[in-house]
């Protein structure tokens, strides 16, 4: 009786499977964290609308990063994979927006290889540390470790170098009402936060739309007590003058709306209709009255 063909490998031995020493994270460019210790200035993308196409045209365009926008827009994270999967390919590195007080979904955000995270509305230094400890892992943060993930080249690197990775980790904190201004210092200033960013628009309304003197008085005094304690400045901005003076002004990481720039672009191909606002304009009502 003849005996059971068994498969061989090239050298004319028996085929097993091979095992893989761990691997290490690919080389890359510095990572945003890096690039920021640097003191180097970055542009970025602020993307509401699901699409990987725009992301693309990020990376291909030379922009540093995108953000997803999590807390505003959708959160579905098979979405979510692909757009970091587009971003990956064109070498643009992604911040996510989650909600309020979301630490398990900064954690997939992470785990699917995300740069860093912005934390909506944080009011204080104790915030500021719970953003920290769903982003970081211990013992400056409580995030789970798992190197079976995207993050982790899907276990193929050692949990060593998974580690050293997580330190690169950008941690935002998003400052919207007048509380949060008068304790800019101190939530900069909270071990973990790379950045700060003023919304402009959650803090005119928490302040009661006062006017937008108001709102970039208290704008510029939460950016200085940022820079002061030794952290970046992130603003958002419309066009790219304004990004200018925003780097004038001291930040570091600039992002466009995009969901202002397109709606401009696309407005100011046509008349404008009657009660839009015209190009450019903001949105954004500095008091109850102004549309």
């Amino acid at each position: 009786m003849r005996g059971r063909h068994r498969p061989v490998g090239r050298d004319g031995g028996p085929m097993t499977a091979r095992v893989h020493p761990p691997a290490a994270h690919p080389p890359r460019r510095p990572s945003l964290k890096g690039r920021l210790a640097a003191g180097e200035p970055l542009y970025g993308a602020l993307l509401r609308l699901p699409s990987e196409t725009l992301v693309e045209m990020a990376g291909v365009a030379g922009l540093d990063y995108v953000v997803l926008d999590c807390e505003h827009g959708p959160a579905d994270m098979t979405a979510l994979q692909h757009h970091l999967t587009a971003a990956a390919a064109q070498g643009v590195e992604v911040l996510v927006r989650v909600g309020t007080a979301e630490p398990a979904l900064a954690l997939r955000c992470l785990d699917l290889g995300a740069a860093g995270i912005i934390h909506p509305h944080v009011d204080s230094a104790e915030d500021a540390r719970r953003a920290v400890a769903a982003d970081h892992y211990p013992p400056l943060g409580q995030r789970g470790f798992a190197t079976y993930s995207r993050a982790g080249r899907f276990g193929t690197v050692t949990a060593r170098a998974h580690l050293a990775a997580g330190e690169n980790i950008l941690v935002v904190a998003m400052i919207e009402t007048g509380r949060a201004c008068a304790a800019a210092g101190e939530i900069a200033a909270t071990p973990g936060v790379d950045a700060v960013l003023v919304g402009p628009s959650d803090l005119a309304a928490d302040c009661g739309f006062p006017g937008q003197e108001v709102i970039d008085g208290l704008t510029r005094s939460a950016q200085g007590a940022t820079r002061e304690a030794g952290r970046a400045v992130m603003a958002i901005v419309p066009s790219t003058a304004a990004a200018r003076a925003a780097v004038e002004a001291g930040a570091q990481l600039v992002l466009f709306n995009m969901a202002a720039v397109l709606m401009d672009t696309f407005r100011s191909l046509v008349p404008p209709a009657a009660g839009c606002a015209a190009p450019g304009e903001s949105t954004v009502p500095a008091t109850p009255h102004t549309p």
